[in-house]
């Protein structure tokens, strides 16, 4: 009788030995949660385990959750690489080695005759990593450079695909992907409770509650069913700590994060017809408010999306300039599930999912930007 998903996973869990976790450059509140807890749970099997994701930088909000500072922003080393030399008649005087100019220079003096290039041979050895979990990505290509330079990794190690937007493209060996559910982590503890239910503690719980709650905004999106907070219920009966989720997620926002809401609303517009909202924030706003711009999603989320007339919200902001001197403007787009964000700007290559993306443009200043972002989006929508 063939094996389930879950008894597949599992099975290739027991297997391996060192394990890769990943999740979409940018990643969402949800892919943290989901990484997290996965990482305490194949521990809880004594694996080794990384997380990685290209680029990431870890929120302050984020700070409370178990092994956060785990999350690494590249790979350290996949492979190794072997050099063989045959000393079998020459024998080996001296051996040592140099660093100059970029370049490792490796002096080996034998004890008698001499060593040519026909002595030496070299190889690599295989992937350091046995299994990989690619968690809340749409497709290998939002993995950024972790796939971009070491797409040979991805097609030679299993890897297990955990997902629930629609638009994923279904890349892994086992695809544990549920489109009716409103989160990833949702479908994550579902995974965990099957595979090894007797691991699962307060700290996986508390993750996997903090993405689902980032996801939902605090389970008042479209998408939040029944079984959403039948989990809730759960995952607090197990002992997630809802409050210091809350405390940290909601109620800690910073003076300067507090002000650059303050400017993004100053600068809001809409088409109410249309269901259209947006707004601009320039380097002056940041500079005078002292915030950054990650802070930006938030701004996002917390405020603008939660106008009940806002199908479709665009925020434009100023970057600083590359080193020669060209104009780049950052943009975030959120829809509802009426459109999908990442079509209606395909033009800019934006990276995301369906609901949410983030895109540049260059050579272009802000109110430039401004008018050809929002005629490209009223043109579709």
């Amino acid at each position: 009788m063939a094996l389930s998903q879950t008894q597949q996973i599992k099975q290739l869990i027991q297997d391996a030995k060192h394990i890769l976790i990943t999740f979409r450059k940018n990643g969402s509140g949800d892919a943290v949660g989901s990484a997290l807890a996965l990482l305490l749970f194949l521990e809880k099997f004594g694996k080794t385990v990384d997380v990685v994701s290209d680029g990431f930088i870890l929120k302050q909000q984020f700070t409370f959750l178990k092994r956060c500072e785990s999350i690494s922003p590249q790979f350290a080393h996949l492979q190794k690489f072997i050099i063989t030399l045959d000393v079998q008649e020459s024998g080996v005087e001296e051996l040592s080695y140099d660093l100059k100019n970029e370049k490792l220079r490796i002096f080996v003096t034998p004890k008698q005759g001499f060593l040519t290039r026909q002595h030496v041979r070299t190889a690599q050895t295989d992937f350091k990593y046995d299994l990989i979990f690619v968690i809340d990505s749409p497709d290998l290509d939002s993995l950024g450079s972790l796939f971009q330079k070491h797409g040979e990794l991805f097609y030679k190690v299993p890897l297990v695909n955990i997902d629930h937007d629609p638009g994923n493209e279904r890349f892994g060996q086992i695809n544990y992907v549920n489109f009716t559910t409103s989160s990833t982590s949702e479908i994550l503890f579902d995974m965990m409770q099957q595979v090894g239910d007797e691991y699962l503690d307060k700290d996986i719980a508390t993750a996997v509650l903090t993405g689902m709650i980032t996801q939902t905004h605090s389970f008042k999106a479209d998408l939040v069913k029944p079984h959403s907070l039948k989990i809730a219920s759960a995952l607090m009966s197990m002992g997630a700590d809802r409050e210091q989720i809350v405390k940290h997620l909601y109620q800690t926002r910073t003076i300067p994060t507090l002000k650059l809401w303050g400017y993004a609303l100053t600068h809001l517009q809409h088409v109410s017809e249309k269901g259209f909202v947006w707004s601009t924030i320039t380097r002056d706003d940041f500079v005078r408010c002292g915030a950054h711009e990650s802070d930006l999603q938030d701004v996002i989320h917390e405020l603008i999306s939660n106008s009940p007339e806002a199908k479709v919200t665009l925020l434009l902001h100023e970057h600083i300039s590359n080193g020669n001197g060209q104009q780049t403007i950052h943009g975030l787009l959120h829809t509802d599930n009426t459109f999908n964000a990442h079509e209606l700007v395909q033009r800019y290559d934006p990276e995301g999912t369906k609901q949410d993306v983030s895109f540049k443009i260059h050579g272009k200043n802000l109110k430039e930007a401004e008018d050809e972002v929002k005629g490209t989006i009223l043109k579709q929508i």
